[in-house]
């Protein structure tokens, strides 16, 4: 069977590219180990294929028992609704029982998704929601801080919507682009279409189309993204558009998610090892460290130190990749207490991600460097609070300073909606607060003296030539005592 082929069966296909199974075009939960042998068995439709085949192409180098098969075996019954379309003979082995009508080869929807070399952890509940949410949605934009997994997500939810759009779905990179042209080029490539020099002629193309365009970062080119989406919205009815993005678009019809960070270990897990590894955050943790040290083994005494990594880093799943690569290194114990210095230790990222995600340090420079003045200056003095903070006890801080005058409540808004600023939940006043992870960050500008002049200079530009530096200096001294 072709890798890009798509086998069905009744109201159920099996998506091999992108190892889904559907019903009706909604995915069916299946663990690894089943879509595997599934793949298998669909090899030879109507054949029994022995036991030992079986064991041999799933647990490759591995010594399984057979009842490791038979439990795989009942899960993958059970998904398919109880058919019995999965048949088994003492001696002969398992078969794929192709219903009357035979198994229909079919071709998935053209798409240029890159393949998952990894599972996506914790996100199947937010994932299921997703999906039944687009169903009579346009427009899906993911947000949140950096590193929290929003192209990643997106990528799963685009395998899982494949099937529902009769063009395809097509992935654009943002990082390389720098213009309106250069988005309507990308477009007109990837969708092999003629060149295009404006928006008219594009959704002239597309109006009869139905597709899903995932739009990568799309923060990088916020006013062309507009530009897209309006025009697309008025003109080309079928197309939907799903967009990662650490800001919000604020477009019409724009539905927006915050990716939530993955949960942590409670304390009341800090004994049992099963307890812990139910926690999304160890298991990305664990999992990462797996594929570089082979037989690592979660242990008890490991509990406390990773409990404090996963908080100190909020369950962002790019701060505990990066920090599970030093496992090896420095093992658990080394890394909860390298963390306690700053996040300078989090640079051995994958050699294969864009360079705002090698480190955690260079995904938030990638947003800390797009800040005004005014932007820049409150989210540094947010950093001299632990704790979540109110807007009358901002004012206090902020009085007698160029930031007196300054509308807090539009540059409390912008630094939220460009996901640095988390609203801590709860009745009362709103409260705000930097995540662990990015405090540290902002804590580790005001105590480098290149970032201090720099602000400095900054301050005393804005100012028109009077000096900036009791304010300069008044946070530099209260980061330096700051925990």
């Amino acid at each position: 069977m072709n890798d890009s082929a798509a086998v069905s069966f009744g109201p159920y296909t099996f998506h091999r590219h992108q190892r889904l199974v559907s019903k009706s075009g909604w995915p069916v939960p299946l663990g690894g180990r089943a879509l595997d042998i599934l793949a298998v068995l669909l090899e030879a439709p109507g054949q029994f294929i022995s036991k030992s085949t079986l064991i041999e192409r799933i647990w490759p180098n591995s010594v399984v028992e057979d009842n490791n098969l038979r439990v795989h075996i009942a899960a993958l019954r059970r998904a398919l609704d109880g058919q019995r379309l999965i048949l088994n003979h003492p001696q002969r082995g398992y078969c794929f029982a192709v219903p009357e009508q035979g198994a229909l080869a079919t071709r998935l929807p053209a798409h240029n998704l890159a393949a998952r070399l990894s599972p996506v952890l914790g996100r199947e509940e937010l994932i299921g929601m997703l999906m039944r949410r687009m169903a009579g949605q346009r427009l899906l934009t993911l947000t949140g801080v950096a590193g929290i997994g929003k192209s990643t997500l997106a990528l799963a939810l685009a395998e899982r919507l494949l099937p529902r759009y009769r063009d395809g779905v097509w992935w654009v990179d943002m990082t390389s682009l720098r213009s309106l042209s250069d988005l309507l080029g990308q477009l007109a490539t990837l969708l092999q279409l003629d060149p295009v020099d404006s928006l008219d002629a594009l959704c002239r193309t597309l109006a009869s189309r139905q597709l899903l365009l995932v739009l990568d970062g799309a923060d990088l080119l916020l006013g062309a993204c507009r530009k897209l989406l309006r025009a697309l919205r008025e003109r080309a009815p079928e197309i939907s558009v799903l967009i990662s993005s650490r800001e919000a678009l604020l477009a019409p019809g724009e539905w927006l998610v915050r990716v939530p960070r993955l949960g942590v270990p409670s304390p009341s897990v800090l004994a049992d090892v099963e307890q812990a590894m139910a926690c999304p955050a160890v298991q990305l943790f664990v999992t990462r460290v797996r594929a570089s040290q082979q037989g690592f083994a979660l242990r008890p005494q490991d509990l406390t130190a990773l409990r404090e990594i996963c908080r100190r880093l909020d369950g962002i799943p790019l701060a505990l990749e990066l920090a599970a690569a030093q496992v090896d290194a420095l093992g658990i114990g080394g890394v909860h207490r390298q963390l306690r210095t700053g996040l300078q230790g989090l640079t051995r990222g994958r050699r294969t991600a864009v360079e705002r995600h090698r480190s955690l340090i260079a995904a938030l420079d990638w947003s800390y460097t797009r800040l005004s003045l005014p932007e820049c200056w409150l989210f540094l003095q947010l950093s001299l609070f632990k704790t979540a903070v109110t807007m009358p006890t901002l004012s206090e801080m902020v009085a007698g300073t160029e930031l007196e005058h300054a509308d807090l409540s539009y540059l409390l808004a912008r630094l939220v909606n460009t996901s640095l600023l988390a609203v801590e939940p709860g009745l009362g006043p709103v409260r705000y607060r930097l995540l662990n992870c990015v405090r540290s960050y902002a804590l580790a500008q005001l105590r480098d003296p290149l970032q201090v002049e720099r602000l400095q200079q900054g301050y005393e530009h804005c100012l028109e030539g009077f000096s900036g530096r009791p304010f300069v200096l008044q946070l530099v001294e209260q980061a330096a005592c700051a925990q």
